[in-house]
């Protein structure tokens, strides 16, 4: 069900981001960084807002949305290289994924880009469903696919760009590269496959009858 109008439900999802917002803040690694990040987090919720409000969402799109910013303040609060994600999986079930991968670095902002393309997928589609009605799924698809493509690039010329302002320390805090040299171009294609695969699913639904 398509909404426009902010209901219970959704005050109370925005609540648990505010409070996960909220105990992020607590000591984060480095707090300026920290701060810069969360700049993002909120003007990505004023643009939910206003999203919401033109052209209406469903609140499980309302909730990946919100997903993707509870995602993304966790990385925050560990300047994204750190997130400890491989202790806490240690911990819960006894693996440890990093040595069964072959992962020599932190992996959680490769999985922040590839949430991105999955879970923003629904809203950036509703937004260009409205904005041009008369289009189809594949061409719906097609679009969502190419601003997913175009919004990375966009966003890591605009991290390069801060960057480029800050010591090295600073700088490597910031955008995490872990000495990658192709980690811009790793997030980017991330983010594309995700929104590929939730957008293959979602085609193959509109296509595939409901059987009662």
């Amino acid at each position: 069900m398509i909404e426009k109008q902010l209901s219970l439900k959704h005050y109370i999802a925005l609540a648990l981001l505010l409070v996960a917002a909220i105990i992020a803040s607590i000591q984060p690694l480095e707090f300026e960084s920290y701060l810069l990040h969360q700049v993002g987090t909120v003007l990505m919720l004023i643009a939910l807002i206003i999203g919401m409000k033109k052209f209406g969402i469903s609140f499980l799109s309302f909730c990946f949305y919100l997903l993707f910013l509870f995602i993304h303040i966790i990385g925050a609060h560990y300047l994204y290289s750190h997130v400890p994600y491989n202790e806490w999986i240690a911990k819960l079930f006894n693996f440890n994924l990093n040595q069964t991968m072959v992962w020599s670095r932190n992996m959680y902002d490769r999985l922040v880009h590839f949430a991105y393309g999955v879970l923003l997928y629904p809203f950036f589609y509703r937004c260009f469903q409205v904005l041009i009605p008369s289009a189809k799924p594949l061409i719906l698809f097609l679009l969502v696919i190419q601003f997913v493509m175009a919004s990375s690039m966009v966003y890591e010329l605009l991290e390069w760009g801060l960057s480029i302002g800050l010591s090295p320390e600073d700088a490597e805090n910031y955008n995490g590269q872990q000495g990658d040299m192709w980690d811009a171009h790793k997030d980017m294609f991330l983010a594309t496959v995700g929104a590929i695969l939730i957008g293959i699913i979602q085609l193959y639904k509109e296509k595939t009858p409901i059987r009662k």
